[in-house]
């Protein structure tokens, strides 16, 4: 939660006996005296009370309590809720002073500036790296006007940034704040209304400057203006000598006297002096302004935040730390591995297992779950064994030095891993930082100039040469994305490829199978796992499998509550859940997750009295319908990630940007059609709708309306994709578990004003908090799934996602159901030209067979087949223009207009083929007739000749029957020699082979497994039952549950009737 009022929440202590004794004397001074109001009114008898406690003294307290990863945590939320930042802190007992960096360390700030050509330029930085320029405060004396209040008035008039004295909870007593020095980071929009042109530093020194002598010198050594607050000058002040000092310095110095009226006034070259006794906050805070802007627009002096370790006398929290030290130390030595790489080659030199190789066996995979027709045993045996080449490969692939670091820091006990990953995060990002911003600014100029090109409708050569350099220059900020998430995919790759080939890798220091234990650790301790690899669109499940198996071995058979969110690109899943669970999934503008990312979420022991789990697996995905990725592979790919998510999961978060969710309801369909197709995993879904941005309060009152037709949409496509699967289903519902009066939420905007400077909206925080306790109550009514079977619902509902590939290259529901009346009426279309040409196959073969033609050339048949065509062509022009889904139609059009051409020349060709064979057996008939008399004729001459030569020479029968049996063979021989051998008949192959022809060639095929209907077991799978209206209540649901647990079971009776009936059908064709 990043609620920024929490900071402000005041606690009131009561005193029963306070309030007894006051009310009494209430009673008698009222009835003394009622009308002598002097006497209340003036009267001392109010008892003295503590001060209560100071707000700042409990955040200070907790943050002296704190570890380094508590403290980094509490300062990036004081960060993301636009607060002060404690720069340096007095140790309350030593009063030594620390400098905590390493809480720093996970802070970027991003703001726009504009250039000398008034072009707005976009910068994002780690604070620690920032170079800016700094303003310091200071205040010297007792002094009734509010420094930190006259600074919030600087950077932001409508948010208290720094604490101070007017704010609720504040109190005239602190213990902890006093030489506590904050900083806060003023950052321009680009717009011409910015108080500040550049991003500015501003430092707080709280208390009396006087009083802590080493603030005040590091502050003024490092700032570019110095500002001091003050009373009025007195020479025998006992800061005289530190103020004269500064005034000496060269730096620009600006007195505020809160005992003075006067304007700004410049007192010599660079010091000012302004009054601010009985005069506007508003006009002195602009006079402020603008004398800083002129000194900062004068200096060229600037301040980065890790300079200011270099300073003696000073602790650093990441040099005393040992684990700390010891984390960045390791961290290092790995990014000092990558120096002189190119940022766009990293990947492919140190991850070699995750590149092509890994993409090849994923696109593979899905070739062999997803054959085109029926495809020969041969085949899939290629690609299984093509499959395994690659994964030799990947195995005989080297392990880089970089992971074999990595993967021995991880495995020793000699660092504190958690400080380990998060160092190399930070290092990894502070690496890539200065190639990723070049490559984006080489983006942003090349698409500047294509967008020129194209509005001066410019078609020149260097129009393509300009879009193929903005494709390339995508290409490599792809390949330039490079974070903790790729080393973890390389691990994964590791342990499958020698898991596929079970063996260790040669000379490798560890066992490869110690590898998922490393990966279950870090989930443990609270880091994403990647689920789904979102390049190349594909489940590990080899990989995730194993780490959820050693998970059961340190956990325990755990129960999981699975919790997924769904939305497009930008739409605020990640942000949601980081705010709900206090995760840190990446968010940023654009597509910031890849694929799919699981995280655990430890349910306290309070909350497991409520709940029948013990942990909640949050899983974040990327953005849907991505800008920088279109096409039907796109479609496809946001179909099949929707549908393992939704179905994964206990529930679902559909997240949608604003109040319209008609994208979201398109893919929705999708993935209630594919669960209804997928009838052999049990799944049981429910979801939720997310409304972001919605700025109206009363939004969920004003759209009942909206909800309503919601509900209708979704049971209407749920109806239709019910009956386009044959499936028994009422509504959306009754697939998906959602109640549209409770499961849908509306969320006010994120920022309360305008980023960079805008803290986050509390009514946002309260949307989430709400939300939470909604989920809570789903949960509460759901046992969850355990460990061991969430990874068999991995493996099976990824196994069911491979064998299906008809839904995902749609739209919606309706698009499938017009397809497939597109189909159907493609089917007549086809069969009006295939019958069409058979007539006239038929005529042209009695004209063969009596030999009133010679040869059949294209050009006849193409005139015999014209009147057909053309009628076809007709009626597939009506179909496209006046079907009541023209619209949807129009975009298959082209194809089956190709497609339809394909087939007339195809039949047309074959039927050529045909009458020219007729015609060659013929002449080839009266060749063999015209051979058969001429060898009848051979054979009887020469029967005669060898007759009258026996006849003188032997009269025994035997002989001469052996003399005859040699001249006969040898005379047969001889004319069956040049004759060709008949071929071997099988017509079942030949019609095998047809229907695959005529299959293989539609651009969507339904079968994802094909399988010979002759010689499978049971033909229960081939028949479908039809639902029987007579069915109501509790029969139709033991119906239904049969069904699911069972599936439907022929009697042997009919089993063999079918059996007997396709073997009739074999004997026939024979």
């Amino acid at each position: 939660m990043m609620d920024y009022r929490a900071r402000c929440i005041n606690v009131e202590e009561t005193n029963d006996e306070d309030h007894s004794q006051q009310g009494s004397n209430d009673s008698f001074i009222q009835e003394a005296d009622n009308d002598n109001i002097f006497l209340e009114l003036m009267s001392n008898r109010e008892t003295s009370k503590p001060d209560p406690i100071h707000l700042m003294d409990v955040q200070m307290a907790v943050f002296h309590c704190a570890d380094g990863f508590l403290k980094q945590l509490l300062v990036t939320k004081l960060s993301q809720c636009q607060y002060a930042l404690p720069l340096l802190v007095p140790d309350p007992f030593t009063q030594h002073i620390e400098f905590p960096l390493w809480t720093f360390r996970q802070i970027n700030k991003s703001w726009k500036i504009r250039n000398t050509n008034n072009e707005t330029i976009s910068q994002t930085h780690p604070v620690y790296k920032a170079e800016t320029p700094m303003v310091s405060f200071f205040r010297f004396g007792s002094v009734s006007s509010s420094k930190s209040h006259l600074m919030n008035s600087l950077i932001n008039e409508k948010h208290n940034t720094f604490f101070h004295k007017n704010c609720p909870g504040s109190s005239r007593t602190r213990v902890l704040m006093d030489g506590v020095v904050e900083i806060a980071w003023f950052c321009p929009s680009g717009s011409y209304d910015d108080k500040f042109t550049d991003c500015v530093a501003f430092c707080n020194l709280h208390g009396d400057a006087g009083d802590h002598e080493k603030q005040l010198q590091i502050l003024t050594e490092m700032s570019s203006v110095n500002v001091v607050l003050l009373s009025q000058l007195d020479r025998n002040d006992k800061s005289a000598a530190i103020i004269q000092n500064m005034y000496r310095n060269s730096k620009p110095l600006i007195f505020l006297f809160a005992e003075n009226d006067s304007a700004s006034t410049e007192t010599r070259k660079g010091k000012f002096k302004i009054g601010l006794k009985d005069r506007n906050q508003s006009a002195v805070s602009e006079e402020l302004r603008r004398v800083i802007n002129g000194c900062l627009s004068e200096s060229s002096s600037t301040f980065r935040l890790e300079d200011v370790s270099k300073h003696s006398d000073i602790r650093v929290d990441e040099e005393d730390d040992e684990d700390c030290r010891r984390g960045r130390e390791a961290a290092q030595q790995m990014i000092s591995l990558l120096e002189k790489t190119d940022l766009t080659e990293i990947k492919e030199t140190f991850l070699p297992h995750q590149g092509k190789l890994w993409h090849q066996w994923s696109q593979k995979n899905k070739e062999l779950h997803r054959p085109q027709g029926n495809e020969p045993e041969m085949e899939i045996s290629r690609k299984q064994t093509e499959m395994m080449e690659i994964r030799q490969q990947q195995h005989e692939s080297d392990i880089s030095e970089f992971m074999k670091f990595f993967i021995k820091e991880m495995n020793s006990c000699a660092i504190n891993k958690i400080f380990f990953i998060k160092w190399l995060r930070i290092l990894l990002d502070e690496y890539m930082s200065a190639d990723l911003y070049a490559l984006h600014h080489k983006y942003n100029e090349k698409w500047s100039a294509v967008l020129k090109m194209k509005e001066n409708h410019d078609e020149s050569e260097q129009l393509i040469v300009e879009q193929t350099d903005l494709k390339k220059i995508s290409e490599e900020l792809q390949a330039a994305a490079f974070g903790l998430e790729h080393i973890m995919r390389e691990i994964s790759q590791i342990y499958e490829s020698c898991s596929s080939v079970k063996k260790n890798k040669k000379d490798q220091q560890f066992h490869f199978s110690s590898l998922q234990s490393l990966a279950a650790e870090m989930m443990i301790s609270g880091f994403p796992l990647e689920l789904m690899d979102g390049d190349a669109a594909h489940v590990p499940v080899i990989w995730i499998s194993a780490v959820l198996e050693d998970l059961i071995q340190k956990l325990g058979d755990q129960r999981v509550f699975v919790l997924s969110v769904l939305g497009l690109q930008s739409s605020g899943k990640s942000t949601m859940l980081n705010a709900m669970f206090g995760l840190q999934f990446a968010v940023s503008a654009g597509r910031c997750t890849r694929g799919a990312f699981m995280q655990l979420v430890k349910v306290s022991d309070e909350m497991k009295t409520q709940m029948n789990f013990d942990y909640i697996l949050v899983v974040d995905t990327e953005g849907l319908r991505a800008l920088e990725l279109t096409g039907s592979s796109t479609r496809h790919h946001d179909n099949e990630l929707a549908t393992f998510v939704v179905g994964l999961a206990n529930l679902t978060l559909i997240n949608i940007f604003g109040e319209n969710p008609s994208e979201m309801q398109d893919i929705l369909q999708i993935v209630v059609q594919a669960f209804l197709r997928m009838k052999k995993v049990k799944l049981n879904p429910s979801c939720m709708f997310v409304h972001q941005n919605v700025s109206d309060i009363t939004a969920g009152e004003k759209n009942m309306d909206g909800r309503r037709r919601l509900q209708e949409t979704l049971d209407k496509m749920a109806k239709l994709a019910a009956k386009e699967e044959v499936y028994d289903a009422e509504c959306f519902s009754d697939v998906i578990a959602f109640v549209v009066q409770n499961d849908v939420k509306y969320f006010s905007q994120f920022w309360e004003g305008n980023p960079p400077m805008a803290p986050p909206n509390p009514k946002y925080c309260e949307n989430i908090q709400e939300l939470k306790k909604t989920i809570m109550s789903h949960a509460s009514k759901s046992h969850g799934m355990r460990l061991v079977d969430l990874k068999d619902r991995i493996k099976d509902l990824w196994e069911a996602l491979l064998n299906e590939r008809f839904v995902f290259s749609f739209q919606n529901s309706l698009e499938i159901a017009v397809y497939r009346k597109l189909e159907t009426e493609y089917s007549k279309w086809s069969w009006n030209l295939r019958s069409a040409m058979m007539k006239t196959e038929n005529k042209l073969h009695n004209k063969v067979e009596n030999e009133a033609i010679h040869e059949v050339e294209e050009t006849d048949l193409q005139r015999e087949l014209k009147k057909t065509r053309e009628k076809v062509k007709k009626s597939m022009s009506e179909f496209f223009e006046k079907d009541v889904d023209a619209n949807i139609l129009i975009q298959w059009k082209s194809f089956f207009e190709i497609k339809i051409q394909e087939l007339q020349e195809t039949i047309i060709r074959e039927t050529k083929r045909k009458l020219n064979g007729i015609l060659q057996q013929r002449d080839l008939k009266k060749m063999i007739d015209a051979q058969k008399t001429h060898h009848e004729n051979t054979l009887y001459e020469k029967s005669k000749e060898l007759a009258l030569k026996l006849k003188d020479k032997t009269t025994d029968e035997e002989t001469l029957k052996k003399e005859f049996d040699i001249f006969w063979k040898h005379s047969v021989k001889k004319i069956i020699r040049d004759t060709p051998l008949i071929k071997d008949i099988d017509i079942m192959r030949d019609v095998k082979h047809f229907l695959s022809d005529i299959y293989e060639s539609a651009p969507v095929g339904e079968s994802s497994e094909c399988r010979d209907v002759f010689s499978v077991p049971s033909y229960s799978d081939y028949v479908q039952l039809k639902k029987s209206s007579g069915f109501t209540g509790h029969m139709k649901n033991a119906i239904k549950a049969v069904k699911e647990n069972f599936g439907y079971i022929l009697s042997q009776e009919d089993e063999a009737a079918i059996s007997a009936a396709f073997n009739n059908s074999q004997i026939i064709s024979r």
